[in-house]
């Protein structure tokens, strides 16, 4: 079966589903996940209701778990390291589009720019990450910040756009 028809099928039904972590449907959805998925490790947790582009630029590290009604936007790709907390309704994206001053913004071509998070990150509740970021190693996101650059380890960043706060102790 075709990585597409596996990225519908999923999208039409397991995702909706409620389950618990270690439920019999997750581990169904972690099976599902990892033909669509360029990599996806063990002891996973997805939350319902996931929405992706294809799926085939996705990276989901050893322990990580991705909320309730997130959105991974792969159009490039999206590294997602071991131990991550991702949080409901989680934004990530990888395309913009361009803004040069000479040309109509609908007429510039998209720009395309991974996302890479690193181990042990937090992304907390409705934060969102712009294309290109890379998000270092111990990191907290705060609700609702949005990222617009890269953050250093261990950073606890939040607001719009998102600062350093503190550094983890």
């Amino acid at each position: 079966m075709s990585k597409n028809i596996i990225s519908v099928l999923y999208l039409l039904t397991i995702n909706n589903f409620p389950c618990t972590h270690r439920s019999k449907l997750n581990i169904l959805k972690r099976i599902m996940l990892k033909k669509v998925f360029k990599k996806i490790g063990y002891n996973v947790n997805v939350r319902p209701y996931l929405k992706f582009v294809s799926g085939k630029n996705i990276s989901l590290g050893n322990n990580s778990g991705i909320g309730e009604r997130s959105f991974l936007q792969d159009f490039a790709e999206i590294k997602i390291g071991d131990n991550v907390l991702i949080g409901d309704q989680v934004t990530i994206l990888t395309v913009n589009h361009g803004t040069k001053r000479d040309q109509l913004i609908r007429s510039q071509q998209n720009e395309y720019n991974q996302v890479i998070i690193g181990n042990d990150v937090w992304l907390g509740t409705k934060s969102i990450i712009l294309p290109g970021v890379n998000i270092g190693n111990g990191a907290v996101i705060a609700a609702g910040a949005v990222v617009t650059k890269n953050v250093p380890e261990y950073a606890l960043v939040g607001g719009v756009p998102a600062r350093i706060i503190k550094y983890r102790a």
